[in-house]
């Protein structure tokens, strides 16, 4: 939706495009619209506000704070506290207890921002890159290389290993 004030600018810059000789399709690429969306502003009043009703639709089935908080308490138990909520799910099942699906575990841990890493394990950490290496003289860094190389003899190879000088 664009503001009736940004509406004026725009028809505005659009119609000065089209006295200095541009074809008003182009104007509105350029300005990243839709021609037909401003020869709709055109046809009617610029100050036109948009009469779509906003509406804020919350379902029904949302979860309560009770219930959210229970689902938080669980999650972060000593019981379940290092488990994710492909683990806690089914176990709770086990236990004939449902509180929410796994999805909606996943959901209000990740707002919560509680779903980084909740295994046993350390938590992965980046790796660097390894250096590069150049040779300023002969003897000093070596490649190497092994290929198969095939026979007459079917399943049969010989290796051809290959060292390589870096400075050659």
């Amino acid at each position: 939706m664009t503001a009736p004030d940004e509406r004026k600018a725009l028809i505005g810059r659009i119609n000065e495009a089209s006295l200095a000789g541009a074809r008003q399709a182009h104007a509105c690429k350029i300005l990243g619209l839709s021609a037909r969306t401003v020869q709709r502003w055109q046809r009617g009043e610029p100050d036109a506000v948009d009469g779509r009703s906003l509406r804020h639709h919350e379902p029904r089935h949302k979860l309560s704070v009770e219930e959210r908080a229970e689902l938080l308490a669980v999650a972060n138990s000593a019981e379940f506290g290092h488990l994710p909520p492909s683990q806690i799910v089914p176990r709770l099942a086990d236990q004939q207890r449902y509180i929410a699906s796994e999805s909606t575990f996943y959901r209000v841990l990740k707002a919560e921002k509680q779903l980084a890493h909740r295994r046993s394990e350390r938590p992965a950490h980046a790796r660097s890159k390894p250096r590069s290496v150049c040779a300023d003289a002969p003897n000093q860094l070596y490649s190497w290389d092994i290929t198969y190389l095939p026979t007459t003899v079917r399943g049969q190879y010989f290796y051809l290993y290959l060292f390589l000088d870096g400075n050659s």
